[in-house]
């Protein structure tokens, strides 16, 4: 069993091309013995942005605090604390915080080798 605090681990810029005040936590992964789930902490700041992407994987999110909007390019949601979405592979999604202070949420992936960062691997 592994047990800690997200304060306790290490906040990174995100530094992908066109993510605007953007962290990340990466609380469970493969760096602590997880084999099939990941999980990271985002913080996007007032009047950040993860621009329209996709992965050939799924994610589960969970928004913990703030407000924040989710689109797939067609529609944009806005979502608030204890919304929860699943995002399912090669689905178009971006998120946006114009209003709040942080907009914080929880995002797990499958452990694949391609979305994994190397310090964060075994």
């Amino acid at each position: 069993m592994f047990v800690s605090h997200y304060q306790d681990v290490e906040e990174k810029e995100v530094t992908i091309e066109d993510v605007e005040n953007t962290t990340i936590r990466w609380l469970i992964s493969p760096k602590i013995g997880a084999k099939n789930f990941a999980m990271r902490y985002f913080v996007i700041k007032k009047g950040g942005k993860i621009p329209i992407h996709q992965h050939d994987w799924e994610h589960e999110i969970f928004i913990v605090k703030g407000e924040g909007y989710i689109t797939d390019g067609r529609k944009t949601i806005k979502v608030v604390p204890g919304s929860f979405l699943y995002v399912p592979p090669n689905e178009p999604h971006a998120y946006e915080n114009p209003d709040s202070e942080t907009f914080e949420f929880l995002c797990l992936i499958p452990v694949k080798e391609e979305n994994i960062p190397p310090e964060e691997k075994d």
